[in-house]
């Protein structure tokens, strides 16, 4: 991008105690340059700000222009933070995948819903996938010269046939020498295969996995991981579009087939390398693999052991349970109904707690057509009619993976607040187990405004 799209980057926080709060920064604030340069993005605000001394351009909210030098340890941060990670621009993608979410949505939504990235600096701060068929030579140069790894890349297939077919791209069958370019760099990438049955399940997947394997060797492998997850589909989806759902036997069939691999790889490379996100074995109605078999969650992002990663995070919880609480109080748990069996310990061992009463309310969602849905993807429409005829207690429990990052808004722009008034109850967001326990033990301080003298507890809408 050519240095005039650069805009400059809005400053929304400042934090307490830190050098931009001792100059004096406020939110509103707009950061220029550094040292001469504008940056692009939070990784080249990141590297700039690594020296020593710092030249800063600035713009304060009313427009007026400063430039402010500062001297700081090498490893100092100067406590900003954005609107945006891309002070440029998101880098969108020109794929046309059928199984892509964006376009298996209602049109009318709010534009950021329908925005398609596919941005490596996106995948490389946050682990969110893109496919590498729209980088330029000029961002594989820098990708090179940063060492921006690991990268989060959508494979599907390795056979350029399969791949391109899926991606609707003819650049998607360059991916075997992609691969070698990392290889040969020392770079990395973690992998995601979205299983679409009939297109690239069976021997394909295979091919995919065994071609995949032929890059996780030496100490840097250029394939750290790979995910394989089922394809998701909704009833927006466009017609003609070639896919059909994943069905209970196709589950089967395919874990089977993926441990099987999986075996090998364990002999080959002491580790498992490619994982089963949680969901082929709910759909498939078959008991997770234990903890211990997901080694470092190399891909939680992918739905790859984050159940037994939240059970183990709630069994720990569980030491700071009492035998009993008062006064008595009742809560109301939502989640998805992919996980309402896998939570049934969870819900017992809560309401062993003489005083305390936890009702799950596992939902499938109609707003978006699915039998078996995960919590992240439940909506307002969703929860209203399954909620309005119920005995809710004291409030609701509602995981903040269902709403829009940093904001109380759902997927189909209804907001927690319209509901806790449609409802007429409160409404806890939850966005971890720390916050879940300290709801149910501390109800009566959470139920207060988040106000300091008060035990932590998380927003009550």
């Amino acid at each position: 991008m050519s240095e005039v799209s650069i805009r400059p980057a809005l400053i929304t926080k400042v934090l307490p105690d830190s050098i931009a709060a001792e100059i004096g920064f406020e939110p509103g604030d707009r950061l220029v340059a550094i040292n001469g340069q504008k940056p692009r993005d939070l990784i080249d605000y990141q590297f700039l700000c690594a020296d020593e001394v710092l030249e800063l351009e600035v713009l304060d909210a009313k427009g007026k222009a400063h430039e402010i030098e500062i001297e700081k340890d090498f490893d100092e941060d100067l406590g900003l933070e954005f609107e945006t990670a891309l002070f440029d621009g998101l880098l969108q993608c020109n794929n046309r995948c059928p199984f892509c979410f964006i376009d298996q949505q209602p049109p009318g939504m709010r534009q950021t819903l329908y925005l398609k990235d596919d941005d490596y600096r996106l995948s490389f701060l946050y682990g969110s996938y893109l496919t590498l068929t729209n980088l330029t030579q000029r961002e594989w140069d820098r990708i090179e010269q940063m060492r921006l790894s690991p990268l989060y890349v959508s494979v599907h297939a390795t056979e350029p046939e399969i791949r391109s077919r899926l991606l609707k791209n003819p650049r998607a069958g360059q991916l075997r020498s992609q691969l070698q370019w990392f290889q040969e760099r020392r770079l990395q990438i973690h992998a995601q295969v979205v299983v679409c049955p009939g297109i690239n399940d069976g021997v394909h997947l295979e091919r995919t996995l065994l071609d995949l394997a032929e890059f996780h060797q030496g100490e840097m492998p250029a394939v750290a991981s790979v995910a394989v997850v089922p394809v998701g589909l909704t009833r927006f989806r466009p017609d003609q579009d070639e896919l059909v759902p994943v069905t209970p036997e196709k589950a089967q069939e395919v874990i089977a087939q993926v441990q099987t691999l999986q075996t090998q790889f364990q002999r080959q490379f002491g580790s498992t390398f490619a994982w089963l996100a949680d969901e082929w074995f709910l759909i498939a109605g078959q008991a997770l693999p234990p903890e211990s078999h997901y080694e470092d969650y190399p891909q939680i992002g992918n739905g790859v052991g984050s159940i037994q990663q939240f059970l183990k995070t709630f069994a720990a919880a569980t030491a700071r349970l009492p035998e009993q609480i008062s006064p008595p109080r009742k809560l109301t748990w939502v989640v998805g109904n992919a996980v309402e069996q896998a939570f049934q310990p969870l819900l017992q061992r809560l309401n062993q707690v003489e005083g305390l009463t936890v009702e799950l309310v596992a939902l499938c969602s109609d707003y978006w057509g699915q039998s078996i849905t995960v919590t992240g993807l439940l909506t307002g429409h969703d929860l209203l009619p399954a909620l309005q005829a119920k005995d809710l207690g004291d409030g609701i429990l509602l995981p903040t993976v269902m709403l829009k990052h940093g904001e109380s808004r759902f997927l189909d722009d209804t907001t927690v607040e319209d509901l806790a008034r449609q409802l007429q109850t409160k409404i806890w967001l939850i966005s971890n187990v720390e916050e879940f326990m300290e709801t149910c033990l501390w109800l009566d301080a959470a139920a207060q405004p988040c106000i300091s003298g008060t035990p932590k507890a998380p927003s009550c809408v």
